[in-house]
């Protein structure tokens, strides 16, 4: 029996067939969540978590089993701990925004076998819990249009549900998404996306994504040239409103 979940349920009134109904599975399926073993997907373990106000952690700790690769395990440590996290991507949706559908299908072009692209997605869908837990940290990303534009030829409905998730989560008063346009022209951040954490003490770290492996960043002169770039960077976005009719406008052009 999961007594953590049970008692997450009892806590806050809600019940198999609430919980049903908020994750679109059958009433029964959200009943056998309670049974020991029996665990959401990754996607509706994070709804429920958001839904009961607990970590996926606390509710099934044997899921957070260090999925992520053993390079990556050092970020998301710091990433866990941060209190405030600065997100840039020209390529990609960040991480801890992204849909299941969006991550698997970044993923399935990475020659990786299907049990691992299982357990990547798996992975980045739990640390994006952390923007629903009780202490979310603030996220401020920017994201080049480029990226809101780019097909999944063998997804398609991926990019829709991808961007109106977008647009969801950036009413949050937690997270501004900002875009920066097209005609914007080059500009710093097209040498690679990064993001910089920071912790409680107020000390900062950055994460550098590459072909093979990410990168920790903590030396000196390395997080003053990420900060001052992220400065060039947000200066040319949209504003936090600006940007949100765009991601809605964008959202709209995918069917």
């Amino acid at each position: 029996m999961n007594h953590a979940l049970q008692e997450a349920m009892a806590e806050v009134g809600e019940t198999a067939e609430s919980l049903a109904a908020q994750t679109g599975v059958d009433p029964k399926t959200a009943a056998r969540w309670i049974s020991p073993g029996r665990v959401p997907q990754p996607r509706r373990r994070v709804t429920v978590a958001a839904i009961l106000g607990r970590d996926v952690g606390d509710l099934w700790p044997d899921v957070l089993k260090r999925r992520e690769p053993q390079w990556l395990r050092k970020w998301v440590d710091w990433e866990r701990e941060a209190v405030a996290l600065r997100w840039y991507e020209h390529t990609w949706v960040p991480g801890l925004l992204q849909t299941e559908a969006y991550a698997r299908a970044t993923l399935a072009h990475n020659l990786l076998p299907a049990d691992e692209i299982e357990e990547r997605v798996a992975s980045r869908l739990e640390r994006g819990s952390i923007l629903t837990s009780g202490r979310p940290p603030q996220l401020v990303a920017v994201i080049d249009m480029a990226a809101l534009r780019r097909p999944m030829k063998s997804h398609p409905a991926a990019m829709k549900e991808q961007l109106t998730h977008l647009a969801d989560v950036a009413e949050l008063p937690h997270i501004q998404i900002l875009v920066v346009s097209e005609d914007t022209g080059l500009y710093p951040g097209l040498q690679g996306g990064f993001i910089l954490g920071t912790l409680g003490d107020g000390s900062v770290v950055a994460h550098l994504d590459h072909q093979v492996r990410a990168q920790v960043v903590n030396e000196a002169d390395d997080l003053v040239t990420l900060q001052q770039t992220w400065e060039m960077i947000r200066g040319e976005a949209f504003s936090r409103r600006q940007s949100l009719n765009l991601l809605k406008e964008a959202a709209s052009t995918w069917t």
